[in-house]
């Protein structure tokens, strides 16, 4: 199929939308959208996704933005998350985070590359699949605008495929991927250890038992144990920290009684959440001191006050260098661009849901560097945005012409 695309003519349509694309992302930059207040990003993408020609663009209950391109009866999808965290210390920024800036080559803002990047390019990249035919009745494409993913990343997919009942052949993740194609990454959960004590007046501490030195004790053994996890050629080492600690007391004056920590642990290949949990209930002082070991949960309502909960586990996942939806990314990018590299993320992505836990084959590719995600200072580039949307218009047709 790739012998029959123009890809200069895919390449300079792109171009053409660059300063579209530049005043929607900085559109959005300027819009509110944390996890769970995505509402008004929701709407300018339902907005833009309406005026480029979709064929049916709706919002979910769960308050995800979908639109669909073609009327063929199988999907194609293509995903961003529309919410960003917080921008942490506002004197670590150069720049207004929510206002952003622009100059001739870059676009600055919280969001920039994490990732409100992918949806702009995704929307373009279906514009121009519709201004050049490339889709034919075969295929449709799915752009999803998706909710909560900073707060639960995969949530927003387990509701588009168990409640919206859409189940797409395959998902394009426009996550940042510093130019590059990914087909992988190291799944993620979150665990708490809590520990008890018995209080007593700080004047007389042997009366009690401290909660919190118990803690301690555990904390060692944790740290220790993030050196003896798991390794993988290719998507690498299993890790954790410890990321909150908690305590309770009757006063500032007394012994504590409790005590737990949040463990951040990441799973490479082979690593599931039950062997994690296992690892640290296995610890000496964990069994010493009968420390309860659990699994978080979500429950937190989303903008549209939907409750969609689950178990705060988000499953490893790989395809193949060889799959033909690997193949079909790679021969796009090629036919653009150049040879790709293709590599895993680091960090982890809504593919936890559509790949770890429904088995439907993630590829990413997305605008914007993996390292600005979440920092301060966060940009991307306007050639990125041009480069992605050309790639995904015609990555379509490719994989149809491989079917």
């Amino acid at each position: 199929m790739s012998a029959n695309l123009d890809f200069n003519k895919i390449k300079a349509a792109a171009e053409g939308y660059k300063t579209d694309m530049t005043k929607f992302l900085r559109d959005l930059i300027k819009a509110k959208g944390e996890s769970t207040e995505e509402k008004e990003k929701v709407y300018r993408i339902k907005e833009e996704m309406e005026k480029v020609g979709f064929d049916e663009v709706w919002i979910d209950q769960l308050g995800n933005v979908l639109g669909y391109m073609g009327t063929g009866d199988r999907i194609i999808g293509f995903d961003a998350h529309i919410d960003t965290v917080g921008i942490g210390e506002r004197k670590n920024w150069k720049f207004d985070p929510y206002e952003g800036y622009e100059d001739e080559e870059t676009i600055g803002g919280r969001g920039a590359s994490d990732q409100l990047g992918g949806i702009v390019s995704a929307v373009y990249g279906a514009k121009i699949m519709k201004d050049l035919g490339l889709l034919n009745g075969k295929y449709k494409v799915l752009v999803t605008g998706t909710v909560q993913e900073e707060d639960c990343d995969g949530l927003c997919w387990l509701y588009i495929i168990n409640e919206d009942k859409i189940r797409p052949e395959f998902v394009v993740s426009t996550e940042p991927t510093n130019n590059n194609i990914y087909r992988g990454q190291r799944g993620r959960m979150e665990i708490r250890v809590d520990v008890k004590g018995i209080s007593a007046h700080g004047s007389a501490p042997e009366r009690g038992d401290n909660a919190i030195y118990k803690m301690a004790d555990i904390l060692k053994e944790v740290e220790a144990l993030n050196g003896k996890l798991r390794d993988d050629p290719f998507l690498g080492k299993g890790t954790l920290t410890v990321s909150e600690i908690f305590y309770s007391s009757p006063s500032r004056c007394a012994v504590a009684d409790g005590c737990a920590i949040s463990i951040d642990r990441r799973l490479t290949n082979g690593e599931t959440y039950q062997s994690a949990l296992k690892e640290i209930e296995d610890l000496p002082s964990v069994q010493k001191y009968h420390g309860e070991v659990s699994m978080y949960k979500y429950e937190r309502p989303s903008w549209t006050g939907c409750v969609y909960s689950q178990d705060c586990y988000f499953p490893t996942w790989v395809i193949p260098e060889d799959h033909s939806v690997t193949q079909a990314m790679a021969e796009s990018y090629k036919g653009m661009y150049g040879e790709p590299k293709i590599d895993k993320w680091t960090f982890s992505t809504n593919g936890v849901s559509i790949m770890g836990r429904e088995n439907i084959p993630v590829i990413g590719l997305g605008p914007g560097k993996e390292e600005e995600a979440h920092a301060p200072n966060e940009k991307t580039w306007k050639a990125d945005l041009v480069q992605c949307a050309a790639i995904y218009a015609a990555l379509p047709a490719i994989y149809a012409g491989k079917k």
